[in-house]
């Protein structure tokens, strides 16, 4: 092989090498500075476990942000419900077991008193819940006080609502069914 045919091949490979070189960088580079995308439960700061109203279930509270909360129930070591507070409270109905989360990660939970369908229905406080159907899978929730004033509405919109209204806890679920409690 010719001095010349050597120079060249080795002033191809180099160049070669440097255009591998270049394509490898230019998208490490970009990585690097690009902002990595954090997923809620990574940034976790708080994790909890309280014992709930039936007494087999616990909950497992995550704080995951200001106002922001995650509620997992386990049974026997698996998670049985879940349901998320972000800066409104959350509820839930496990097999009649009613789970509130609020949105500063309180969680308060009783057995029963379901209630189901469209009417007026004396609350536990004296007030009165207003509830009816909107759509298939939305129903509605009015917390009316003594003198007819709505105080609280709680809107489940294909997904349960729930809230603390001065310590008289209600889950609305999607299907009407709904429950109240004072604690």
């Amino acid at each position: 092989m010719s001095t010349l045919n050597l120079r060249r091949s080795t002033a191809v490979r180099a160049a070669a090498t440097a255009a591998l070189a270049a394509a490898l960088l230019v998208p490490a580079a970009s990585a690097v500075a690009a902002p990595a995308k954090v997923s809620s439960t990574a940034a976790a700061s708080e994790v909890r476990t309280q014992k709930l109203a039936d007494g087999a279930s616990t909950a497992r509270i995550t704080k995951l942000g200001d106002h922001h909360y995650m509620l997992e129930i386990l049974y026997r070591g698996h998670v049985t419900a879940k349901t998320e507070a972000d800066r409104h409270d959350a509820g839930v109905n496990a097999n009649g077991m009613f789970v509130v989360l609020t949105f500063d990660g309180k969680v308060v939970s009783w057995l029963g008193g379901a209630q189901r369908g469209e009417g007026s229905f004396l609350l536990p406080d004296g007030s009165t819940a207003k509830v009816a159907k909107v759509s298939q899978g939305h129903w509605t929730l009015q917390i009316v006080n003594r003198l007819g004033d709505v105080t609280a509405t709680l809107d489940a919109d294909h997904r349960n609502a729930a809230v603390n209204a001065n310590a008289m806890y209600i889950v609305l679920e999607q299907g009407g069914t709904w429950s109240a409690w004072i604690g």
